[in-house]
């Protein structure tokens, strides 16, 4: 199966950014489909799989949540461009769309709504893949 896009978790909102920013203000407003950056952080002391999330006012709203950092920096290395964009808010953080080689289409509203689990810890288990999930190689 092709992987075209994928929503994706960002956790981490609750925490502040270096220079003392809120996330969640952040969050509060991104405007669905409103493009984002992704920028992968080799170096970072706790992930070394980690991928930031900022907005298009260029401020970090949180990461990928780790269980899908390590596929994105996979497909980042083999020379696909990701493009992302933001879904929604979610208790969490936020949900992003992330489309491979493509600007990804946003799903309708009611496609997601009740699939979406999360236990809300920022540093746990964060249960939602709307979307094939492909294996981990």
């Amino acid at each position: 199966m092709a992987l075209a896009s994928m929503s994706l978790a960002v956790v981490g909102a609750n925490h502040p950014n270096k220079d003392g920013g809120n996330r969640r203000s952040e969050i509060a407003f991104c405007n669905p489909g409103e493009a984002l950056d992704l920028r992968p952080e080799p170096k970072n002391e706790h992930d070394e799989h980690a991928i930031a999330v900022y907005s298009a006012r260029n401020f970090q709203i949180g990461y990928i949540a780790s269980q899908r950092a390590v596929l994105l920096g996979k497909l980042l290395r083999e020379g696909h461009e990701l493009h992302a964009v933001f879904q929604d808010v979610a208790p969490w953080g936020a949900i992003v769309r992330v489309g491979v080689d493509c600007v990804p289409d946003l799903p309708a509203a009611a496609d997601h709504e009740d699939s979406i689990e999360g236990d809300g810890d920022e540093g746990g288990d964060v249960d939602f893949y709307a979307d094939y999930i492909p294996p981990d190689d």
